[in-house]
């Protein structure tokens, strides 16, 4: 099944207790197309680059399947650019740079190859620009996956309610989805945010795990347990990515293959996050997500006794 990735395609600088990465591919969108050609071969990639973008980046995601026929290039411009610096725990960051550059006035336009596409994952961007991808679709898509965060509550938030109103699954990290609900417990979060009109919701805890929340099942992936986290920056994107790449391969739109989404999110998630940037994501081998996959399932596999 095909998969429609809307999001930005940019430049990071990376400061860690790790060490330093200065303006290296990254972008939502890159990293979310990146793990889900571990799945399918057929990506449709809309965002906007200026000429300073490298020519090879762009060959490389091809190589995987990507189509860049919606990928805008701004000649005489410049591509979005973000810097941070992490904290010593990892899990809190400061932001030194943004700088918008060609995103300023980005206005997706979908060519027509990409408006039939079943999947949609939309990435962290404005909820207007989100709104007008969902708009250009010529039927709805099987599945449309919104991402977001929390500045878009704060600048945005009438917006952003109506373009989740429009989604089948919504991801967002604890943070944000008590500050979309107005209440701290996450039951009663999702709960309340899936009234917005996601069927689905998937709440992101780090290095904590993610929960998925349908109905009344709620189904909790953990995160892997890694010796050293070098980088944090696109876990969420490819998180996102794994997650509708196994939809798309499947077609499986069930809560038990939600499950399985959720896990293989987890699992690319949790390759990305040992190196800087996409260093660790593109080399990848099926051994390697094997191996992974099965240290997923030793460290959640357990039996009930008859007798407690």
């Amino acid at each position: 099944m095909s998969i429609l990735v809307v999001g930005t395609v940019a430049f990071d600088s990376i400061e860690t207790p790790y060490g330093k990465a200065d303006h290296i591919v990254g972008g939502a969108a890159t990293y979310i197309s990146w793990a889900a050609s571990y799945f399918t071969n057929d990506i449709r990639l809309c965002s906007v680059i200026g000429d300073d973008f490298p020519e090879h980046e762009l060959v490389e995601l091809r190589e995987r399947g990507v189509s860049t026929e919606g990928l805008q290039v701004k000649q005489g411009e410049k591509s979005f650019y973000w810097a941070g610096r992490y904290h010593d725990d990892m899990n809190g960051r400061d932001t030194l740079v943004t700088d918008l550059n060609v995103l300023a006035d980005f206005d997706p336009v979908l060519p027509e190859s990409y408006k039939d596409a079943e999947y949609v994952m939309l990435g962290n961007l404005t909820p207007e620009v989100q709104m007008r991808v969902i708009e250009q679709m010529n039927k709805r898509p099987k599945l449309i996956v919104l991402d977001t965060m929390n500045f878009w509550m704060d600048v945005a938030m009438n917006s952003l309610k109506k373009v989740i109103g429009k989604v089948d699954v919504l991801t967002i990290n604890d943070e944000e989805a008590r500050q979309l609900s107005g209440v701290h417990s996450l039951v009663k979060a999702a709960r309340i945010i899936r009234k917005m009109g996601p069927k689905y919701l998937i709440i992101k805890k780090g290095e904590h795990g993610a929960l998925l929340f349908h109905n009344e099942d709620i189904f909790f992936a953990p995160a892997l347990p890694l010796e050293e986290v070098f980088d944090p920056t696109g876990a969420g994107d490819t998180f996102a990515g794994g997650f509708i790449g196994y939809l798309a391969k499947t077609d499986d739109l069930s809560f038990e293959s939600m499950k399985c989404a959720v896990i293989y999110g987890s699992l690319l998630a949790s390759c990305t996050v040992e190196k800087f940037g996409l260093e660790k994501l593109k080399g990848l081998s099926t051994e390697e997500l094997k191996a992974r996959l099965e240290q997923f399932a030793a460290i959640t596999r357990f039996e009930v006794p008859e007798k407690v």
